[in-house]
């Protein structure tokens, strides 16, 4: 069964507060795929008949819950296919992906703290996101030429997780740094 919470919004939305434009109880499936350090998207499928299939729109945001235990989570809709036998697919990456518009003006940074904190402070226009880690990594990092956010975040030779090493978790506008995301249950598979 698909989850009746997935709820559409506004692209312009920050707070979820409300139930947007509605919820998309009609969706026939709606699957997260998460990978450690990469990729976070969401691929429904949405039939041509469902109630708010006029409303699936570019750019607007898929608010739905990624696992069984984490918060729902934004997604920005980048595509949708034409419909095939009455469905179509919207496929949708994650809010953070956002970063990528976000252009970083040149900074160095001694810290793991310090570079998150200078990041932010050289992004050229106002960010709405926060950063946030539990490591004390000291290393030194220098960008020399505008980049943008999402790539200093990893992806490219002396990036902040090139530098730092880590594990990324993406909670709305909230992006956490962690040692080890995980925890070693002592269990093998």
């Amino acid at each position: 069964m698909v989850d009746s919470m997935i709820t559409l919004y506004e692209s312009t939305v920050t707070e979820f507060t409300n139930n947007g434009l509605g919820s998309l109880p009609d969706a026939v499936s709606c699957l997260v795929t998460e990978e450690r350090n990469g990729e976070y998207e969401l691929e429904m499928e949405y039939p041509i008949t469902g109630k708010r299939y006029d409303e699936l729109i570019l750019r607007r945001i898929i608010l739905a819950k990624p696992n069984p235990y984490s918060d729902s989570q934004p997604f920005r809709i980048y595509a949708i296919t034409k419909p095939i036998n009455g469905i179509v697919t919207v496929n949708a990456e994650h809010i953070s992906y956002d970063m990528s518009g976000y252009p970083v003006s040149p900074f160095t940074a001694g810290t793991i703290t310090t570079a998150f904190s200078n990041m932010k402070k050289a992004s050229v226009i106002p960010c709405p996101f926060t950063f946030f880690t539990d490591k004390d990594t000291t290393a030194q990092m220098t960008i020399t030429k505008p980049t943008s956010m999402r790539s200093l975040l990893g992806g490219m030779e002396g990036s902040i997780l090139d530098t730092y090493r880590g594990e990324y978790e993406f909670d709305r506008f909230l992006v956490r740094l962690w040692n080890n995301r995980g925890s070693n249950r002592g269990v093998s598979i």
